[in-house]
């Protein structure tokens, strides 16, 4: 059996809970889990013992890179929205402001650094010319704006015209070299078709070329899909919207995401691509709960196929971030078999209550404080070669 090089396990947490309100309207598109998890009153933290009221207060200091933090335009709200209802839900949440209000949101909760990128599913399902224009722009009106305004706060993933691959990796290209873009990020399927498909490996070179990582973005499953997983004929089991939740923020995103990652290793994109760096959300998106379960099932199976033992990609090649799920016992869970090398700080705005809600909780973990440095901002410093 060929060694695997894990990451550490943690000590135990206390068990936090994550109270958000779900989206009263549109929640289907755009929204990330964080608006759709909620708890009761039996669930909730006990108040802290006599004597612990300052874990509350603990790392004020801290600096905070947020990796997953979303944005919109006018242009993407119209292609991207359900309808009026929609739209005007993700204007009134923020999406779209790229100032003084998303500033001020970061300045409460002591973000000093937002990575910005294109609400699901970009400019996916625009194909040809028109993606890859649309793509230019987005990409642009980032630089011009709040990057060019706030060059202290903001960064930025590309947005890519993926069912074009070649003009993909050339905008890739370009956004990193000209613009000092991070990487890129992607939602979810291509036309059906996932990043392990052959078609994509221009990005994926291109990337590797660069030494940026490409982030795994939830996206809405392909029509077929949704059909058979996620569609009813009983009308009086379901909410406007419901179908829409559960396959997406609700439930499927993060089944989506696992399933194209767990497809990129089986399928030997990491052995063609051995030095390419990928990012996954929501504190790995399942993987903990599975990642046993992956590593013994999957790992015959593919013990002639792939390089190295199925698990020790995620160790090689896969960074995660928090984005949404601010419990303790998923961070616990993850960092159990992910270094805390690999882990780094996001908060999915403005898909949950507050950025503060988000870093309040990460100061409060019980991690020693080096561990807690390197998820807030230094991993995040040492991946993109940025410095807060």
């Amino acid at each position: 059996m060929r060694p695997i090089e894990q990451g550490p396990a943690r000590s135990s947490m206390g068990r936090r809970s994550f109270v958000t309100r779900a989206a009263a309207v549109g929640a289907g598109v755009g929204l990330s889990a964080a608006g759709l998890v909620a708890c009761t009153d039996d669930t909730a933290e006990p108040k802290a013992p006599p004597g612990d009221q300052d874990v509350a207060l603990r790392d004020q200091d801290l600096k905070f890179i947020g990796v997953e933090e979303t944005f919109s335009t006018p242009e993407l709200l119209k292609l991207n929205s359900i309808n009026d209802d929609h739209i005007a839900f993700l204007e009134e949440i923020g999406l779209a402001d790229l100032g003084e209000r998303r500033l001020g949101d970061m300045d409460e909760g002591g973000l000093n650094v937002q990575i910005l990128s294109a609400h699901t599913p970009a400019v996916q399902l625009v194909p040809g010319q028109e993606g890859i224009d649309f793509a230019y722009r987005l990409n642009r009106q980032l630089v011009e704006g709040p990057m060019a305004s706030y060059p202290d706060r903001f960064q930025a993933f590309a947005t890519l015209p993926l069912q074009s691959p070649e003009a993909a990796a050339d905008e890739l290209e370009r956004s990193v070299r000209e613009d000092g873009f991070l990487g890129a990020l992607t939602n979810g399927h291509i036309t059906g078709k996932y990043l392990d498909h052959p078609d994509f490996e221009p990005v994926l070179a291109r990337a590797v070329a660069l030494d940026v990582p490409i982030y795994l973005h939830p996206g809405y499953p392909a029509e077929e899909v949704f059909d058979i997983y996620y569609r009813t004929t009983r009308k009086e089991y379901t909410k406007e919207y419901q179908d829409y939740i559960f396959s997406g923020s609700g439930f499927g995103w993060h089944q989506e995401v696992l399933i194209q990652a767990v497809r990129m290793i089986t399928y030997g994109v990491f052995d063609r691509f051995p030095d390419l760096k990928i990012i996954i959300g929501h504190m790995g998106e399942g993987l903990p709960f599975y990642y046993e379960r992956i590593a013994n099932d999957m790992g015959e199976p593919t013990e002639d196929s792939l390089e190295k033992p199925i698990e020790q990609y995620w160790h090689d090649n896969f960074w995660f971030t928090t984005s949404a799920f601010f419990q303790d016992n998923l961070l616990e869970q993850l960092l159990k078999y992910i270094s805390v090398d690999r882990v780094m700080f996001a908060t999915d705005y403005p898909f949950i209550d507050s950025i503060k809600e988000g870093t309040d909780w990460f100061r409060a973990v019980d991690l020693p404080r080096a561990d807690k440095e390197k998820i807030a901002f230094r991993n995040a410093e040492s991946l993109f070669g940025l410095k807060v």
